[in-house]
């Protein structure tokens, strides 16, 4: 294909898209994109671009004003946001992956649009590389596999979405709850998973976990009571894309500190065990 049917001028309007674009070499190419991905891709805060409203609120004046040839966009979006983003008249792709397989043809898509198949496959590879060896090195844990539920937001309470089930079960755990859906408080009191995680949609590493435990009766989870509620920062897991592999890491020292450096243990509460009757009360 000729260099010239390449896009020159890119509009990235979620942070998976422009760590895929990272990771193919292909900064230099992101004219705008939004805030969040300067989280992501901390090397753009050095380089001249536009910064746009992303996929959920998007503006058609933003994304003109930055005369892009291309717009890429992720999950999640809104009706109205994607209607303004076809109107703005330029080339569109837009990504919504549910599983690991479909963020990996998500990459090979992006890769064949910016003429780098190659580095696609190579990004690909290596991410498919990293999950089999953790899933690996944690085949080695005890059975059972510990139970874990993930949250992608608080209220209302949604389970995370489907690659991150794949993820906690590479990382040697068993996901609780449908992908993506709400559910109750009540069902994961019910369900009293051993471990939960915390990883809601923009904010980062800040979930008040101590807070939620309380206002949800979750005190008594066994959870709880072992100090395995974690906070992991969501664009660890909710970015499909490379990054996913530090929410793996994270996930796998949270499952198994034993096999994985501390470093990457997350954000934890205290253990709060129940009390211990006293022996008046056992007589």
């Amino acid at each position: 294909m000729p260099h010239d049917l390449y896009p020159r001028r890119i509009v990235s309007l979620q942070p998976s898209a422009t760590v895929t674009l990272a990771s193919l070499g292909c900064l230099d190419l992101v004219v705008a994109c939004t805030k969040y991905c300067l989280d992501v891709v901390p090397e753009l805060r050095d380089l001249p671009r536009r910064i746009v409203a992303d996929s959920w609120t998007a503006n058609r004046n933003q994304i003109l004003a930055a005369q892009p040839d291309f717009v890429v966009a992720s999950v999640p979006y809104q009706l109205d946001a994607v209607a303004d983003i076809l109107k703005a008249g330029v080339r569109f792709l837009g990504l919504a992956p549910h599983s690991l397989s479909e963020i990996y043809t998500d990459i090979m898509t992006i890769a064949g649009v910016v003429g780098r198949p190659e580095q696609g496959h190579q990004v690909v590879a290596a991410m498919q590389q990293e999950i089999d060896q953790v899933r690996h090195r944690v085949q080695a844990a005890q059975p059972p596999r510990p139970t874990v539920f993930c949250e992608e937001w608080g209220k209302p309470l949604i389970a995370s979405q489907g690659w991150v089930k794949e993820l906690v079960e590479a990382a040697g755990g068993e996901f609780i709850g449908e992908p993506g859906k709400q559910v109750t408080p009540e069902a994961i009191y019910a369900a009293d998973p051993d471990v939960l995680v915390a990883a809601w949609c923009g904010a980062g590493d800040r979930v008040p976990l101590e807070k939620i435990v309380a206002q949800r009766g979750w005190r008594e989870l066994r959870a709880v009571r072992k100090g395995r509620v974690y906070c992991i920062p969501d664009e660890r897991l909710n970015t499909p894309a490379p990054t996913l592999l530090q929410g793996l890491y994270a996930l796998a020292g949270a499952l198994h500190p034993s096999l994985f450096p501390e470093s990457l243990v997350p954000r934890a509460i205290r253990a709060t065990p129940l009390p211990v009757p006293s022996q008046e009360n056992t007589l």
